[in-house]
């Protein structure tokens, strides 16, 4: 009996959700606000909801542990840790519970958990710290939505756009990843159902597809921006070019695994980008020229030209002129003709 009310339920929180997704497809968004401004639209309306008891659709407590959360999830889930969701912790420790609900779905009665979570994945996070850090008693509070697959990977992208823990880069891939799965392929359908231009989706796209030797050459992933693909990506295209970019790429990923073991500053996003292009430039013009590094990161070039060195430099006005002068002399040595 509480199955079948379960599924009524799901069935009237679906239509709900279908028409939160067409409002905030077809609200005109504020410039520069529109995605957290949408955020903020499916929070409210979800605890409006929650609170209204339409029907009797109260929401559930659930333990957060019986919750596997749907593989469509654009989130990193492994990234979630209770520094980066402490405010939510404290919050949810003060008020007893989740506000805004979570949305999932009834698994199949042969599955191992009886729920898969669709948006909340921080609350769900939240509630399992929780329980495992002095309050057992506290559940994640729920709503149970019966929808297929594509709807509830645009729900999940709304809720997830904005979020400051989730990069560029895991956004891109859960992106291309639903373009095949969801949208058979065809990226003018997905941009128009994520109310996307079709230029914005082509950009994130290009990311995911970045190889994986660039993209171990940052820091970390939530360095490598959306913005710098647009960069990279037109100089991969060329077969020569592509090889002189992921030979840079490795060397440089190395090097970042040697200053992590050693706990040093990593080589700065900025100064990636630049080795990447530099890299890929005509072989011709790179001929005889040499950077110029201190500390991991680039602070200038020695080129060859037709009347001999030019020494290009940017140094900080604290650095240390005679290690600066020294690495400088170095460099000019290196790019003089044998």
């Amino acid at each position: 009996m509480q199955q079948r009310l379960d599924i009524d339920q799901g069935l009237m929180m679906a239509s709900f959700i279908r028409e939160i997704l067409t409002t905030l497809s077809h609200e005109p968004a504020r410039p520069e606000r529109g995605e957290q401004d949408a955020l903020t639209r499916l929070d409210e309306r979800l605890t409006s909801f929650a609170e209204s008891r339409v029907q009797g659709a109260a929401p559930l407590l659930i333990r957060a542990a019986d919750c596997a959360v749907w593989d469509g999830n654009p989130r990193d889930q492994p990234g979630l840790t209770a520094e980066s969701c402490r405010s939510l912790i404290e919050s949810i420790a003060a008020e007893g519970g989740n506000r805004i609900p979570a949305l999932v779905r009834l698994n199949p009665p042969d599955a191992e958990l009886p729920y898969q979570l669709l948006v909340g994945s921080r609350r769900r996070f939240a509630i399992d710290w929780l329980n495992h850090n002095g309050r057992p008693e506290l559940r994640l509070s729920a709503l149970i939505v019966d929808m297929p697959d594509e709807e509830a990977f645009r729900l999940a992208d709304i809720e997830n756009r904005e979020r400051a823990d989730i990069c560029d880069l895991d956004r891109a891939r859960s992106y291309q990843a639903a373009v095949d799965r969801f949208y058979g392929g065809v990226q003018s359908r997905m941009a128009e159902a994520l109310s996307l231009s079709n230029s914005q989706l082509s950009r994130l796209l290009a990311l995911a597809q970045l190889p994986a030797e660039v993209i171990d050459a940052f820091a970390t992933r939530a360095e490598l921006k959306v913005r710098y693909s647009e960069l990279l990506t037109p100089l991969l295209r060329r077969p020569e070019q592509r090889a002189d970019m992921i030979a840079e790429a490795r060397k440089i990923g190395a090097e970042q695994q040697a200053l992590a073991a050693q706990d040093k500053s990593m080589i700065p996003s900025a100064a990636v980008l630049a080795r990447l292009r530099d890299a890929a430039a005509p072989r011709r013009e790179q001929r005889g020229d040499v950077p110029i590094v201190i500390n991991g990161e680039q602070i200038g070039r020695v080129k060859t030209g037709k009347g001999g060195l030019t020494v290009d430099l940017n140094i900080a006005g604290e650095a240390d002129l005679d290690h600066v002068l020294g690495q400088v002399r170095a460099a000019v040595l290196a790019a003089r003709p044998a």
